[in-house]
């Protein structure tokens, strides 16, 4: 299982929210590639990077914090927040992002979200889906769709998608534990798809402790995002150097 600590952007600093709450923002460091670098060295591969901005924006804006972290670390790097037409796909990936995630644009604009994953193919094309109550919720979680989470999965997974971010909305920056009942649920309905291949499922929200990762493991997650975990000391860097 893959450990991708999370770095969530707000005017170029490393913010966390709660809920997705702009107005609980807390700023952790105004050097986000200082985190980042602090991150490849406990020998952290993986980076989930999030422009808060963008997503409010509803267009790419933190791409220089991204092109800073790609090109001054070797971290593999999957971006996502306010990615809604080419242009912004473009900069992302000419700014050195591996993958990009998709959520709102995916429930929004389904055409176009399945072009992304035509022309770039499934490996770099990432399904954002963040749920409230067993519902998608898009535009920076300001919005509920009449979406229903699993249904939704399954029909992109259907179109081609490997890799979902699932964060279940009431967990995120609670530090009470991830959704393990929901993940296990997901995993066992998308287990089997018309095209033979099972999602790759990355956890997202809740986080809390080291313990909780070989539960996720376990059930089968592909990887697993931390965020306010490691910026509160629940989880240490050195921790996940072990895991790791």
């Amino acid at each position: 299982m893959r450990i991708i600590p999370a770095i969530d952007i707000i005017d170029g600093k490393c913010v966390r929210l709660t809920k997705g709450d702009y107005d609980t923002k807390k700023v952790y460091n105004e050097n986000p590639l200082e985190v980042a670098k602090a991150f490849e060295d406990a020998g952290i591969e993986y980076l989930h990077l999030v422009d808060l901005d963008g997503a409010k924006a509803q267009h790419i804006v933190n791409y220089k914090v991204l092109e800073q972290i790609a090109s001054k670390t070797g971290l593999k790097i999957d971006f996502g927040g306010g990615l809604k037409a080419k242009e912004d796909l473009h900069i992302a990936f000419n700014s050195g992002a591996r993958q990009v995630t998709g959520g709102s644009i995916a429930v929004k604009n389904p055409d176009v979200f399945e072009g992304w994953i035509e022309k770039y193919g499934s490996a770099k094309i990432i399904l954002g889906a963040d749920s409230d109550h067993g519902k998608i919720s898009i535009g920076g979680w300001t919005e509920q769709s009449e979406e229903d989470l699993i249904p939704f999965i399954k029909a992109y997974q259907r179109k081609g998608i490997q890799y979902v971010i699932c964060t279940d909305i009431s967990k995120d920056g609670m530090l009470e534990g991830p959704a393990i009942d929901l993940y296990k649920e997901i995993i066992v309905a998308c287990s089997n798809s018309s095209k033979g291949q099972s999602i790759k499922l990355i956890a997202s929200g809740g986080i809390s402790s080291i313990d909780e990762l070989p539960l996720l493991k376990e059930i089968g997650c592909e990887g697993v995002i931390i965020g306010k975990a490691i910026y509160e000391n629940r989880i240490g860097l050195k921790q996940l150097e072990k895991f790791v």
